[in-house]
């Protein structure tokens, strides 16, 4: 019981913590103790202050900050909720503030597994070019980091010899030098001529450090953040693509 004294003694670090930190703790003090079981939130909220208190006790947390810590609890719950990792069960007691931990909450092992999901909200489906939307955030979301940022990758390659109609036989950087270089079909020849060889660069460099190591050897890539990184670079990538296509088109 009172666990959450246990995992803040001090509480001045509950207050440091923003909501999702927060929420974490919160997470893992009830997997231990409720697992698969009904749970009240405001109830485990109450629990550090004792419904009566003989005179000269001292609380482990101050009353005068009941309200400011009930209030920093309130919105760890609410994130989890939002997340859909707190639930209400399927039968009626959900109306009167009963929850139980998800499917998804309850595989969570450790700290580190929590911390990876909360880094792979940052991947927004919605935010995503249609060339990747699925299959990239779908792998990602798997935990296949290596995959989606390859595939990411792979979708800059594709689309890039698709808009500038040149042959198959050019991939990786070759493809990339041969595409955007002054007068290649990708190039925007009304642009200065450093940012034109910037922009030739830019492909070349990255799709020579993020898609060729895949194309060639198994790469193991188990950072959910660096993989946000990459498929959000390739992302960009695509936008670029996409802009010079609609320029193309719009010649006469």
């Amino acid at each position: 019981m009172n666990e959450l004294l246990q995992v803040f003694p001090d509480v001045n670090v509950l207050f440091e913590l923003e909501p999702e930190e927060l929420a974490s703790k919160l997470l893992f003090v009830v997997r231990k103790r409720f697992g698969t079981t009904k749970f009240h939130p405001p109830n485990l909220n109450g629990e550090p202050w004792p419904s009566s208190v003989y005179p000269g006790q001292v609380l482990p947390w101050p009353r005068d900050k009941q309200p400011a810590i009930t209030e920093a609890l309130a919105e760890a719950w609410a994130w989890l909720e939002a997340q859909g990792l707190v639930i209400p069960p399927g039968d009626s007691s959900g109306s009167n503030g009963w929850r139980i931990l998800s499917r998804r909450a309850r595989r969570f092992e450790n700290a580190s597994e929590f911390a990876n999901f909360t880094v792979a909200r940052m991947l927004r489906k919605e935010s995503l070019n249609a060339r990747i939307a699925d299959k990239v955030w779908s792998a990602f979301m798997r935990g296949e980091f290596d995959v989606a940022a390859f595939q990411a990758m792979k979708a800059v390659e594709v689309a890039v010899r698709e808009v500038s109609s040149l042959p198959d036989s050019l991939i990786g950087t070759k493809l990339m030098q041969e595409a955007f270089r002054d007068n290649g079909p990708l190039a925007d020849m009304t642009a200065e001529a450093g940012e034109r060889q910037g922009r030739m660069q830019f492909f070349v460099g990255t799709i020579g450090s993020y898609k060729n190591p895949h194309s060639h050897r198994d790469v193991d890539l188990n950072d959910p953040a660096e993989a946000v990184e990459i498929i959000l670079l390739a992302n960009h990538l695509l936008r670029i693509v996409d802009a010079r296509a609609r320029a193309k088109a719009a010649q006469p």
